[in-house]
């Protein structure tokens, strides 16, 4: 039998159709190594299998518009955080451009502290890239100030992300970032250190609990009950509002923009924070989340707050539960949605191509394999896409049960603004500088300047 040399998969509609489709390019692959994989759909799908190994190049066709223009030959340089290209999305340029023949994307690998500060920078400068990885509390100050472009999800992407992930990312109306890393918060605890406290390890379900354990560690052992982060850092404020929103508190009304902040379930959110203080390790304000791993390893503290890529982080000897965030009185166990995205910016010269390249990178199973390898929470309902899923054991759903009543990262103009604010009030709390009321209204004006 002669092997075909080309062969193109027709399939226009649905969402469903189109991602069940995608199993069958895998068996096509399989029989035919050699041939020329192509996929022809409507533009509104095309990001579905951007980033697809065995698909060679996707042909987008709208209706009574014909076929989408050839790519002209060009660079587009991709900003991506964390000081280098991860293997998941180095799949995804090798087949953009193998797609793309002429088009060479520029992936340079940026630390994290500096890495966002380039991409604005550049942009401000006049010299923008096509694309970098944002965190999505800047987005509302870069699209307002006209540094990037909104992106197009449609609505039947939009039905695949996890609840509340899209309200991270968008402002006006408009989806400003395709939402590309998602992580939930949930409390390692120390079962060794609990037990020599002479307490049951077992999950707080109130924060009377959680203190309760926590004196216990700090009181019987030779650690510390809990690790809090006060430092002046953009987790400090992540790390408060994880129990603000496990108590039913809020920062900002996500329709109107006003401010919530100042309300009697943040301060007793705060004055709870403050009294943590008094268990936790010396000098909160010293510590910012990534260094009280290094104390909960060496077993300085018996508890802290970390994301479901703490499990791996950990030292192997240290027998610990992972549990939700205990409710507070004013509320039930809840979380924080922290979302970065990929951002398309405005006049790079190649608009078009970074726009396609953002979505390839955001979509499928390029995504899911981010998300896999990286440890990161689910961002999409990745059993509506695929039968074998990662996160159905009890570890992962510790941290995907609770999004649904997670709290996002609100999204301010000046979002410096919003991190003092916040992190004045826990600063001044746990330094005792005045009451919780007076210290959350201080921050509340604080945060209504940055709107």
């Amino acid at each position: 039998m002669t092997q075909p040399r080309a062969i193109l998969v027709l399939r226009f509609s649905s969402i469903g159709d189109i991602v069940q489709t995608t199993s069958v390019v895998g068996t096509l692959k399989s029989n035919f190594p050699e041939a020329v994989i192509d996929f022809m759909t409507l533009s509104k799908y095309v990001s579905l299998l951007e980033g697809h190994p065995h698909i060679n190049r996707v042909h987008a066709v709208d209706i009574g518009a014909g076929f989408m223009a050839p790519v002209q030959a060009a660079e587009v340089h991709a900003i991506i955080c964390g000081g280098e290209i991860r293997p998941a999305d180095q799949v995804v340029f090798d087949a953009f451009e193998a797609k793309y023949p002429g088009v060479t994307v520029n992936a340079e690998a940026v630390p994290w502290g500096t890495c966002q500060d380039k991409s604005m920078t550049l942009a401000a400068a006049g010299d923008p890239v096509g694309l970098a990885y944002i965190g999505s509390r800047t987005l509302k100050q870069l699209g307002r100030s006209g540094l990037i472009i909104p992106v197009d999800i449609s609505e039947e992407m939009q039905a695949l992300y996890q609840p509340g992930v899209l309200a991270t990312v968008s402002d006006g109306g408009q989806f400003w970032g395709y939402p590309h890393a998602f992580s939930t918060k949930a409390m390692f605890i120390n079962c060794g250190l609990v037990e020599a406290a002479g307490e049951a390890c077992v999950a707080p379900r109130t924060w009377t609990g959680l203190y309760n354990m926590a004196k216990a560690v700090n009181d019987n052992t030779s650690a510390a009950g809990i690790g809090l982060a006060a430092k002046d850092f953009d987790n400090t404020m992540h790390q408060f509002l994880n129990y603000l929103y496990s108590n039913g508190g809020t920062v900002s009304n996500a329709d109107t923009g006003e401010i919530t902040f100042n309300s009697p379930e943040t301060v007793e959110t705060l004055a709870f924070y403050g009294k943590l203080a008094g268990v936790a390790q010396e000098g909160p304000m010293g510590y910012e989340r990534s260094q009280l791993t290094q104390l909960y390893n060496d077993g300085q503290i018996g508890m802290y707050i970390n994301g479901p890529w703490g499990g791996g982080q950990h030292n192997a000897n240290i027998a610990e539960i992972v549990v939700p965030i205990p409710a507070g009185p004013s509320g039930e166990s809840g979380t924080l949605l922290i979302t970065d995205s990929i951002a398309v910016f405005k006049g790079s010269g190649n608009e078009d191509l970074s726009m396609r390249l953002a979505a390839a990178l955001s979509s499928g199973e390029a995504q899911y394999d981010l998300d896999k390898s990286w440890g990161l929470t689910p961002i999409m309902q990745y059993e509506k896409m695929m039968d074998d899923v990662y996160y159905t054991t009890d570890y992962w759903q510790v941290f995907v049960d609770p999004i649904g009543r997670g709290g996002p990262e609100p999204l301010f103009e000046d979002f410096k603004a919003l991190q003092m604010g916040i992190n004045s009030a826990i600063q001044g709390m746990i330094l005792g500088e005045g009451s919780a009321a007076d210290l959350v209204a201080e921050a509340a004006e604080t945060l209504a300047e940055g709107l």
